[in-house]
């Protein structure tokens, strides 16, 4: 059976969700049958201005196997400067579409035209399990709404029978082979087929063991399907960490190294006052909290919710741009207040955010010095700032400062001396050709050295005091034509503080 179903903008609702303001449409609804398909057809039109999230409900009957959902919507011409449609999907159960996600079973955003689930499968992005009666939720996010509105139509079909058997998930170990206490190198932002990169588990686990990776992360948008996939991916040369990227409408957060099986709920603006609930969600599950990405200028990318939650932040996002030049900036601010204040620092990362080719993997990467190849010990190394980022496994730094008495610390930690002893800072670089040098402190750029040689190697060393410099960090950095502004990034650390603090 096939029916269509007008649901236009007279049969609505509109209503508050304890975060963001949603539309629910008209229910529909499916007769009882014992065996065949029914299908129906929804059609409607949002206009601009309309809410984050639009929720078609859905009335499932016993005995349904499989819940399948195909949808399209128009896109007209637009002015230059003005954005056109863009229509976000996914899928909640039964249990309801209440903030924390308890009936979430799945989100594809903008990266699918259709989608299933049922007991022994379903799409990826999509979470496995029974199809039980009772009011399921089709969940829209227009994204973006052209001046014309945004006119759609949803197809959803119902397969009755006898359900399959449950997938019981299968997560990967928290440890690999490590080398004890050593630098390990990793990349936390990565998309497969499970959100809306184009790679499998598979080919991404190659392609980090190619880039010279000891561990990933799974960060998925607005899904955690993927943490079942990846069991076969790890092994003893490689971690896999399972979380995911929480892609809100003022900002996106990678959570890395989640307890398998976690989601976070992403319908919330900063104005909603809901972060820290949803950032306490990820710690409690044994993830850091890192903003990704903040001064990206993609509609929605940029971080608005602050940095009193963040364990870390992305600082180096993909290919070196200059919005990553921004996001170092501001960074290096924060660092200036933290000392400024007397109060904790946030550590910097780097990672790929690669989705499909010809993105590299690895390209940034975070060199972390941990106690051993496990979830815990990364993690803790991480939120330490014991580490650095470089644009491949080619680079390599190793970055201390020194007192006159045998004093000695490295990067994330601090020299406790007074502040008119002499401190040697030192950077001995490889991997990284005919790149400058330069020694960052709370005043600026203090130090600058000459282009390294054609090896790749040298050591850079500088003379200060606590006094004079509150902490330093270093850049190495590759040479430009022409002109003031500095080279991109081939690697940085995070500082090493000066003084008894």
């Amino acid at each position: 059976m096939c029916e269509d179903i007008k649901d236009g903008v007279g049969r609505r609702a509109v209503f508050v969700t304890g975060a963001a303001a949603a539309l629910t449409l008209t229910t529909v609804s499916f007769a009882s049958a014992a065996d065949g398909r029914q299908t129906k057809t929804i059609r409607g039109t949002l206009p601009t201005g309309s809410p984050d999230f639009v929720y078609v409900p859905v009335e499932v009957p016993p005995g349904v196997r499989e819940f399948r959902v195909s949808y399209s919507y128009d896109k007209p011409a637009v002015p230059s400067g003005t954005a056109g449609n863009a229509l976000d999907i996914g899928l909640f159960d039964e249990r309801g579409t209440g903030l924390g996600g308890r009936g979430f079973r799945g989100w594809s955003g903008g990266a699918r035209t259709e989608f299933f689930v049922r007991a022994d499968e379903a799409t990826p992005g999509y979470i496995p399990g029974p199809v039980r009666a009772g009011t399921w939720h089709i969940a829209l996010g227009p994204y973006t709404v052209a001046p014309q509105g945004l006119s759609y139509e949803i197809t959803v079909t119902l397969t009755h029978g006898e359900p399959g058997e449950a997938v019981r998930p299968v997560y990967p170990p928290e440890r690999a082979k490590g080398r004890g206490r050593a630098w390990y190198r990793g990349d936390c932002h990565l998309h497969s087929w499970y959100s809306d990169g184009r790679r499998t588990p598979a080919e991404i686990a190659a392609l980090a063991r190619a880039a010279g990776l000891d561990f990933i992360n799974s960060s998925e948008h607005n899904t955690h399907s993927a943490h079942a996939h990846w069991a076969d991916a790890a092994g003893d040369d490689l971690l896999v960490m399972v979380g995911e990227e929480v892609t809100t409408r003022n900002g996106h957060v990678v959570a890395v190294g989640t307890d398998p099986g976690t989601f976070v709920d992403w319908r919330y603006r900063a104005r909603d006052n809901r972060f820290g609930r949803f950032a306490r969600q990820i710690r409690r599950a044994g993830g850091l909290v890192v903003p990704a990405h903040p001064h990206a200028t993609c509609i929605g990318c940029n971080w608005k919710f602050g940095f009193d939650e963040a364990d870390a932040v992305e600082v180096w996002n993909g290919s070196y741009s200059p919005e990553d030049e921004v996001a170092l900036a501001d960074w290096d601010g924060m660092l200036v207040a933290s000392v400024r204040d007397g109060r904790g620092w946030i550590p910097a990362m780097g990672s790929s955010d690669a989705h499909r080719d010809p993105d590299p993997v690895g390209t940034p990467q975070t060199v972390v010095l941990a106690d051993d190849l496990t979830r815990r010990a990364i993690q803790e190394g991480i939120r330490a700032g014991r580490s650095y980022v470089a644009e491949s496994a080619k680079v390599t730094l190793a970055f201390t400062a020194s007192g006159g008495r045998g004093e000695h610390a490295g990067i994330g930690e601090r020299l406790s001396v007074a502040g008119d002893t002499p401190v040697t800072v030192r950077l001995a670089v490889s991997g990284a050709p005919r790149c400058t040098v330069r020694f960052v402190t709370d005043q600026g750029v203090l130090h600058t050295s000459g282009p390294l040689p054609v090896s790749g190697e040298g050591v850079v060393e500088w003379r200060t005091t606590a006094s004079y410099a509150a902490y330093v960090r270093a850049e190495v950095r590759h040479e430009v034509a022409a002109g003031a502004l500095p080279g991109a990034l081939a690697a940085f650390t995070n500082p090493v503080f000066l003084g008894r603090g």
